[in-house]
């Protein structure tokens, strides 16, 4: 059994790095809102962290799956994102603004790509995926999100948007600190004369349809990430009560990661991809048509445990399983191109128009649209393996 002392440090850097993104997400479009930006400009500059998952997390990875080194590059792209950091508390302008984010997102974009697929390794045993493990290190990042959420939420209320750039740079060295803090453990490096090819596995109709899914379901799930926040905002909600909402979300995130393994064996993996996006599209309708009802919305942010904690695991399982050994950095890096770069993208941007043009509640509209499809993809992929079960976890 892995000792404790090894996952520790992974479960400090969980920690950290979700605290500066419990903050950071939520609140940075009420940042720049409050910088005087339209919603369109605001939609393009929370673009920039997803366009850097469409390059970062497979470079980074393919670095790291060639040389075995993933700790020391978590270390220089934690040193770069903080020392970038320190330039927000100047004003840079849009354009400015948009080129420190795209330095920054491209340094912290692949730390938990490095950081999953190294811990993939120390919580598998013969091949196999030991999810109870992988979510009691993963839970402590849902702590972390959890209380920055939180008291942010009440800091930004009380003294308004103005430290922003103050708790990034924090949370930051935050971050600074704990991969500092991990073992300098080397894998086996693969020279590339030894490269093994991921092509193979790319052309698999399950792993086709399993990035389809994620891709459909995660997009769905933008809509939470860029415009929940201002949603709420318009709807007249405080910034305290904005950040319990975000709270509540991660507070049941918390009880599945530390529960999860009484409850995942009792469907396929494929099966709960199928129940995640079923699940989101009654979210998605929830928030879209009665966020106004304050019982209802905080109904819809307790299938937040579904929607992405059940979510994250099964994918990560997946992605072990059908990305092994060489291919493990490049399938984490692949899983976060796929699932968050592209629909990050693609969601933020049109995210961004549809508000515009229809006011912030058709994003959400938008999204019960996208969680069918994610519901029809999943379905694909259970009905590919089922009744076959593989025993993953």
């Amino acid at each position: 059994m892995t000792p404790r002392r090894q996952l520790m440090p992974f479960a400090a850097l969980s920690a950290s790095y979700f605290a500066h993104i419990g903050f950071f997400n939520p609140y940075l479009p009420l940042w720049l809102q409050d910088m005087g930006l339209s919603l369109l400009t605001i939609s393009v500059l929370t673009a920039v962290q997803a366009t850097t998952r469409l390059f970062a997390p497979y470079a980074w990875g393919a670095i790291s799956d060639r040389t075995g080194e993933r700790v020391k590059l978590l270390r220089i792209g934690a040193g770069v994102a903080f020392a970038t950091a320190c330039l927000l508390f100047w004003s840079w302008g849009p354009v400015g603004l948009g080129l420190v984010l795209l330095v920054m997102f491209t340094h912290t974009s692949a730390m938990m790509p490095m950081s999953e697929a190294a811990m993939a390794h120390l919580v598998s045993q013969n091949g196999a995926f030991d999810t109870k493990r992988y979510g009691r290190v993963r839970l402590w990042g849902s702590m972390g999100f959890l209380v920055t959420v939180f008291v942010a939420g009440a800091w930004f209320e009380a003294f308004g948007m103005k430290h922003f750039p103050g708790w990034t740079v924090f949370s930051l060295a935050a971050v600074l600190l704990s991969v500092w803090w991990m073992p300098d453990i080397k894998e086996a490096a693969h020279p590339v004369r030894e490269h093994v090819s991921v092509m193979p596995v790319l052309r698999q109709k399950p792993v086709q349809w399993f990035f389809a899914s994620t891709f459909f379901h995660v997009l769905s799930h933008i809509g939470i990430y860029v415009f929940f926040s201002l949603y709420l905002d318009s709807l007249g909600y405080s910034k305290t009560m904005i950040g319990v909402l975000w709270a509540l979300s991660v507070a049941v995130e918390v009880v599945w990661f530390f529960t999860q393994s009484r409850w995942l064996p009792r469907l396929p993996l494929t099966g709960w991809l199928v129940a995640c996006s079923v699940v989101m599209l009654l979210r998605m309708g929830l928030t879209a048509v009665w966020a106004d009802v304050l019982w209802v919305l905080l109904l819809a942010q307790t299938l937040h445990a579904i929607t992405f904690a059940t979510h994250h695991t099964v994918c990560i399982a997946l992605i072990s399983h059908h990305f092994p050994g060489r291919l493990r950095g490049r399938g984490q890096a692949l899983y976060t191109v796929v699932a968050y770069g592209f629909p990050g993208v693609i969601g933020a941007l049109l995210g961004g128009l549809l508000s515009e043009r229809w006011g912030l509640q058709s994003v959400f509209v938008a999204s019960m649209l996208t969680s069918v499809v994610a519901s029809a993809a999943a379905y694909k992929v259970w009905r590919m393996q089922h009744p076959k079960r593989r025993a993953l976890g």
